[in-house]
């Protein structure tokens, strides 16, 4: 981890950082493609962070985020808190339509297949992502109500 993840953890919790750093993800979406996932505009900061990329459930087309991931074996673990945002974010929504999806690690494509986490092991699975972003926590209170989802992104093959 970088000095700075610290740094970069405690302000996740505040109310000015999310709104801040969600603007520029289309920017990050583009560093991280074209520098084959060693740079990101906005982070990680010494953070694990993957771009998943879905397909969209109206559109068909290929649509890709950056996401902070925790690892579980062989598979990867990532969250929908959408910044602790009101609504679930667009990607997630993808991944219950059709599970399968591409994740870009370390510049590294890998096909994974998505399962939503329910009951204890979503409970497990989110103990993980707070672990790497424990900000996950403060956006699960902002978010209203609403259930982030958990997935397992499993390799395919």
């Amino acid at each position: 981890m970088s000095r700075y993840t610290g740094l970069v953890r405690r302000w996740g919790h505040t109310r000015w950082f999310p709104a801040i750093t969600r603007r520029f993800v289309p920017l990050d979406r583009f560093v991280t493609r074209i520098s084959k996932g060693r740079w990101s505009a906005i982070g990680p900061h010494g953070l694990p962070s993957l771009l998943i990329t879905t397909v969209g459930r109206r559109s068909g087309q290929p649509r890709t985020s950056p996401l902070l991931y925790a690892r579980d074996g062989d598979a990867y673990v990532v969250a929908g808190s959408n910044w602790g945002q009101g609504h679930q974010p667009a990607w997630t929504a993808n991944l219950l339509a059709s599970p399968q999806a591409t994740i870009s690690v370390d510049g590294e494509s890998i096909p994974v297949t998505a399962t939503l986490a329910t009951g204890a092991e979503r409970d497990r699975l989110w103990e993980s992502m707070t672990r790497v972003w424990p900000a996950y926590d403060t956006y699960r209170q902002r978010a209203a109500g609403r259930d982030i989802r958990v997935f397992r992104l499993t390799p395919a093959g």
